[in-house]
C-alpha cells in the first residue's frame, strides 16, 4: 500500500490533547469519556450548575468521535423498516424523531461545520433493491422524509434530513465552550470506577456525587459486566487528497451500509467499511488496519467512486455494538450512569443518549430514557 498517515483525516492538523490530571479532584460530576456523548453531558450537566470534570485516556474525540464517516443520519443502526419490527413502531418513530430534532439544531448551530445534503442507502443488488422499497413505504407510512432514488450513484434511497460534518472540528469546539465555562477536562487512562470516585491508572482520583461513563468503543474493557452483552470492532478507513474529476453531492451508505463514504468540501474524498469481510481480526485488533480491508477500500475508490486521487490516510476506530441493538443505557451502581455501543452510529444518538443521561442522573425522566431502558 501507498505510504499514508495513520491517523484520521479529521484530526489531522488539529491540538485535541489535554493536560494530565492532577493529584485529586473534587467535583459534583466526573465523566469519562470525551467524545460526543461525554461531552454532550458535561454541556448538560454544566448547565445545570454543576461543577464538572471530565477525563479520556487521549483526548478530545480521541476515539471514533474523531475518526468516523463524517456522516450525519436520522434514526438508528438499524434501517428504520427493520427498528419497526425488532423494537415496535411506537419507539422506533420516537427515536427516528428525536434523532431529526437533533439533526436540524445542528444545522441550525453549527453551520459551518454541519452540512444538509441528504444522504442516499444505493442498492449493491436486487436483492437490497427490494428491500429498499420495504424501507420506503414503512418510512412514508409513518410521515418520515424517504423517496425512490435513481441516479449515477445507483438505485436507492434518498433521505432529505441527513448530512455532513467535520466530527473532530465539531466536539473540539464544544470542548472549547466547555472549558470557557470552567469545565476541566484532563487527560488520564481509568483504573477503576466506583460510586463517588474514579481512580486514575496512576493513582491519582476524581471524587464526585455522579461518574458518569460515556465510551463507545471498549466500553466492555472498562465496564467488564457488558462483557456478554457489548462487543466492540475497529472500523477502517482511507482519505485521498482533493479529487476536482469526481463529485459526490450527498454521503452515500452502500452494501446494507457495510460501506460508506463521502466528499468534504475540499474535494477529499473519505470511504470506509469491509469490517464484514475482515472476518475475526476486525474483533481482536484494538488498532490499525489490514491489508484485506484496504484493499476493498481501494477497489471501491477506483473502481466504483472512478476516483484517481492519491490515498493520503488510512485508519480504523473502535466502536462498540450490542446484541438487542440499542445502545447501554442508565444507573449501573449507585451514582454511576453508563452510555455507550451505538452500533457505528453514533454521532447523533450519542449526544442524545449522554444529554438524556445527564438528566436522568439529575431526576428527570425523558422519552428517549424509557426507550432506551
Amino acid at each position: 500500500m501507498r505510504e499514508t498517515r495513520a491517523e484520521s483525516i479529521w484530526r489531522d492538523g488539529l491540538d485535541l490533547g489535554l493536560g494530565a490530571l492532577p493529584d485529586a479532584v473534587r467535583a459534583d460530576v466526573c465523566v469519562v469519556g470525551l467524545g460526543g456523548s461525554g461531552l454532550s453531558a458535561l454541556a448538560e450537566c454544566r448547565q445545570a450548575g454543576l461543577r464538572c470534570v471530565g477525563v479520556d485516556r487521549h483526548g478530545v474525540a480521541a476515539g471514533a468521535a474523531g475518526a468516523n464517516g463524517g456522516f450525519l443520519l436520522a434514526g438508528q443502526a438499524a434501517f428504520y423498516h427493520d427498528a419497526v419490527q425488532r423494537y415496535g413502531r411506537e419507539r422506533a418513530l420516537g427515536i427516528y424523531a428525536l434523532t431529526r430534532s437533533e439533526l436540524a439544531r445542528r444545522y441550525a448551530q453549527s453551520p459551518d461545520v454541519c452540512r444538509q445534503t441528504g444522504s442516499l442507502r444505493v442498492a449493491a443488488d436486487a436483492q437490497e433493491e427490494r428491500d429498499c422499497v420495504a424501507q420506503i413505504e414503512a418510512m412514508q407510512r409513518d410521515g418520515l422524509p424517504a423517496v425512490p432514488y435513481l441516479g449515477a450513484e445507483g438505485r436507492g434511497v434518498l433521505f432529505a434530513d441527513d448530512g455532513v460534518f467535520d466530527p473532530a472540528r465539531y466536539w473540539r469546539e464544544l470542548a472549547a465552550t466547555l472549558v470557557a465555562q470552567d469545565v476541566a477536562l484532563f487527560r488520564g487512562e481509568v483504573g477503576d470506577i466506583a460510586p463517588g470516585v474514579v481512580t486514575m491508572t496512576s493513582g491519582r482520583t476524581v471524587r464526585a456525587d455522579l461518574v458518569f461513563v460515556a465510551v463507545d468503543g471498549g466500553l466492555e474493557a472498562l465496564l467488564p459486566q457488558f462483557a456478554g452483552e457489548v462487543h466492540s470492532a475497529r472500523l477502517q478507513m482511507l482519505a485521498t487528497a482533493p479529487d476536482a474529476t469526481v463529485t459526490l453531492q450527498r454521503p452515500v451508505y452502500f452494501r446494507d451500509g457495510n460501506d460508506y463514504w463521502l466528499q468534504r468540501a475540499d474535494g477529499r474524498i473519505a470511504l470506509g467499511g469491509g469490517r464484514d469481510l475482515g472476518g475475526d481480526e476486525e474483533w481482536r485488533a484494538a488498532d490499525g488496519v489490514s491489508p484485506r480491508v484496504q484493499a476493498h477500500l481501494d477497489a471501491l475508490l477506483r473502481d466504483r467512486l472512478g476516483s484517481r486521487a492519491a490515498v493520503t490516510h488510512r485508519w480504523s476506530a473502535r466502536v462498540a455494538f450490542t446484541q438487542r441493538g440499542l445502545p447501554v443505557f442508565g444507573e449501573i451502581a449507585r451514582g454511576v450512569f453508563a452510555t455507550g455501543a451505538y452500533d457505528g452510529t453514533g454521532n447523533i444518538l450519542g449526544a442524545l443518549c449522554g444529554r438524556a443521561l445527564a438528566r436522568l442522573a439529575l431526576g428527570e425522566r425523558s422519552a428517549l430514557s424509557e426507550w432506551l431502558a
